[in-house]
């Protein structure tokens, strides 16, 4: 069965020359359709780079990256703007919510963009936000929720359009205890309805959770192990 994510000798260099910087030095990933993956490194280790490769969100200086057997590095920036908006749902540590939309609003932009019309976003819309428990909350504001709330709200956002990847940049990070469980749970039921879920974290915690683990460090995978610990739902 072909990848649905392909890197291969991947780079990212910055200052070029003597002192240069190497945030990706020389990447080979493989993930399947379906698994559920954490990435892991301390700042700085390249963690962040690899996501935005993943993501669509930046481009290697050398390498090739393929996403559903579709070379990305040959895609113009409003083809990649719609890889982003059709295949990725992405999931934040500081939410990007804005402020003054509901939380219906928030999930319905990225299918503004998709041209959806209005009926189908609220629909979509609140289906999402029913998934992630907040169908009481539909028309409160950001600032009228909690951390964790608002991070479910920003679940809902990624998940709205059913993409069938979910990129979660350290997803926990601005949450307490009970609100991180209430997010794994969250990410693990998505998992187990057949999504490709993707975590970037520096909490082994987190990690431990998933089901493949693929370490970091000075912009190199130093290590990819299987994790049996991990639970699909």
């Amino acid at each position: 069965m072909p990848s649905l994510i392909r890197m291969e000798n991947i780079y990212k260099v910055y200052n070029p020359g003597e002192n240069e910087v190497r945030a990706l030095d020389g990447v080979d990933l493989d993930i399947q359709e379906g698994e559920f993956v954490a990435i892991i490194g301390h700042s700085g280790s390249g963690k962040s780079t690899l996501m935005n490769m993943i993501g669509c969100l930046d481009e290697p200086t050398t390498g090739t990256y393929y996403l559903h057997g579709k070379n990305v590095l040959g895609m113009s920036d409003n083809e990649l703007s719609e890889v982003r908006n059709e295949e990725i749902g992405f999931i934040f540590q500081g939410f990007n919510l804005i402020p003054n939309l509901d939380a219906i609003g928030n999930v319905e932009l990225p299918l503004i963009y998709r041209g959806l019309e209005r009926k189908e976003r609220k629909e979509l819309s609140k289906h999402a936000l029913h998934l992630v428990g907040l169908s009481s909350r539909l028309d409160h504001k950001p600032s009228e929720m909690s951390g964790g709330q608002q991070q479910r709200v920003a679940v809902a956002r990624a998940i709205a359009a059913e993409p069938p990847v979910i990129l979660a940049d350290e997803p926990t990070g601005n949450l307490d205890s009970h609100s991180t469980k209430e997010i794994m749970s969250i990410l693990k039921r998505l998992h187990a309805a057949g999504k490709t879920v993707i975590i970037i974290t520096h909490d082994t915690d987190i990690a431990e959770q998933a089901h493949r683990v693929i370490a970091i460090k000075d912009g190199k995978i130093i290590k990819d192990t299987k994790n049996t610990g991990g639970t699909p739902s």
